[in-house]
């Protein structure tokens, strides 16, 4: 007999590689990653909701500015953007308000576009630059889809901000005192 034979070992619990530490790193991000993208889209639209709230403040506050000022405003839409507009009665012509900042011209995020309603009748709307040519071309047509008039009163109205390719929408519609509110939609989304 040898009295050197190797001792055989029992082998103890053995800790994770390297490889599988990362596997599972890999793993735990694609699913967070899933997780954030879902919330982003099933979730909140910030550009949306910020886009709603500047809206309904504008036109309200358009609303008193022309009540202050004794001036026919109105509110002119693209699918793209909005615009104020006031009338000129010496011209008899809607022009672009340049009087306050607040009230400039904008454009909507990419992605965002407004569908309008008036007095029950759905309006068709175009492109900021479609509408920029039948402006230069007809300037006695421009009139504003939503008046605001100088007593107060708005022209029944309601106005959607929709997220292209989403069920995300938000719609604003005058109160029963002509204050812009945002209405709710079903399921609680507006």
């Amino acid at each position: 007999m040898c009295r050197f034979a190797p001792a055989v070992r029992a082998r103890g619990p053995r800790g994770f590689t390297l490889v599988e530490l990362l596997v599972v790193c890999v793993i735990i991000g694609i699913i967070a990653a899933g997780a954030v993208l879902s919330l982003s889209v099933l979730g909140s639209d910030r550009e949306l909701d910020t886009e709603r709230d500047r809206l309904v403040e504008l036109i309200n506050y358009a609303r008193d500015q022309a009540a202050l000022q004794t001036r026919e405003l109105g509110l002119f839409c693209t699918q793209d953007g909005y615009r104020f507009l006031v009338f000129d009665p010496l011209t008899n012509l809607w022009e672009d308000y340049t009087g306050d900042d607040a009230l400039r011209p904008r454009a909507l995020p990419e992605g965002l576009k407004i569908a309008l309603t008036i007095e029950s009748h759905e309006v068709v709307l175009n492109t900021a630059a479609q509408e920029a040519k039948y402006k230069e071309a007809n300037p006695q047509d421009y009139k504003p889809h939503i008046m605001i008039f100088s007593n107060g009163d708005l022209t029944s109205f309601a106005l959607t901000l929709e997220r292209g390719g989403t069920d995300h929408s938000a719609t604003l519609v005058p109160d029963d005192q002509d204050r812009v509110k945002v209405r709710e939609a079903a399921g609680g989304r507006s």
